[in-house]
């Protein structure tokens, strides 16, 4: 998706350059069509999550008994959620001991997430680079890593607690093992497939070998990376909420924690929903950023 969002603004710069060239205001029409597409793509999209607001109150409503049973009659209205996500937010409405912090637990977990993320890039990337260019580095590390990486994340936690303790650090460490790999996997798949003819044209271009990795490879495996990049994101938050279970007070998995313990259902649906908006505007502010760096410079596939 990070490959298409990029190029679909490749693909409308012919159009906007022929505008460009003296029919009408430079970039009007791009713009206006760009705002269009995202306009009908909010429309698309806002149907399906009315539906389940809709199917989830109904269900609560009936004490509805869905398959696997789940009995919905536990389960707090979307009105209880709307209303305990406020009070978490800005306070006067519940006035609980949680009532406004949730900027607290949401910097706490996020500042958790970008340690572990940053750690888990700066590593996989760079070695992903080495593995992909070197077949005999790959073939050292290859089995290593293919041994390591189905062990969950989850199989982890213990072991973090019993060798790093409680606190941010065991937090931070399971977020980087849950990154890693994406990150890892991505960058040796898009730097093996850099197309031979790439490294021909550089040569008969006289690229040095030495600027070849930041003049070919680089930008020729970017859309891959970019894509493990946002797996290993999305995957940061999924697992923050193991991560602070045990032995932290601040973050919102140790709230949900919290919140399971009293049985507070309205509590632990409005972190969730928390967490996934704070994994979606972490995904559309690191998209952001790429297309900020990438310029109009060609990304190649």
């Amino acid at each position: 998706m990070t490959t298409l969002g990029i190029r679909t603004e490749r693909a409308s710069e012919p159009a906007h350059s022929g505008t460009a060239a003296g029919t009408g205001p430079p970039d009007s029409p791009s713009r206006r069509d760009r705002y269009r597409a995202r306009a009908v793509g909010i429309l698309w999209a806002l149907p399906v999550p009315l539906v389940v607001l809709l199917l989830w109150d109904r269900g609560v409503d009936g004490g509805w008994t869905l398959p696997l049973g789940i009995q919905m009659q536990f389960l707090p209205t979307p009105v209880e959620v709307a209303r305990r996500l406020v009070d978490l937010a800005v306070g006067g409405i519940v006035d609980d001991s949680y009532s406004g912090t949730l900027w607290l637990h949401l910097y706490a977990s996020t500042v958790r997430v970008l340690q572990g993320f940053a750690i888990a890039a700066a590593v996989a990337v760079p070695l992903g680079i080495v593995m992909g260019r070197s077949p005999l580095v790959h073939r050292m590390l290859e089995p290593t890593l293919n041994l390591i990486r189905p062990i969950p994340v989850t199989a982890w936690a213990p072991l973090s607690l019993l060798i790093i303790g409680f606190g941010d650090r065991a937090t931070i460490f399971l977020v980087f093992l849950a990154a890693v790999f994406s990150i890892l996997i991505n960058t040796i798949a898009g730097v093996r497939a850099v197309p031979a003819r790439l490294f021909e044209a550089a040569a008969m271009l006289g690229t040095p070998p030495a600027q070849t990795l930041y003049k070919v490879v680089l930008p020729a495996a970017i859309p891959t990376i970019v894509s493990g990049l946002r797996i290993a994101l999305g995957l940061s938050w999924v697992i923050l909420v193991v991560g602070e279970t045990v032995g932290i007070r601040v973050g919102l998995g140790a709230l949900i924690t919290q919140a399971r313990e009293q049985s507070r259902t309205d509590l632990i649906v409005a972190v969730m929903i928390v967490i996934g908006l704070a994994g979606f505007l972490a995904d559309r502010i690191m998209m952001l950023a790429v297309r900020l760096a990438a310029g109009r410079r060609p990304l190649l596939p």
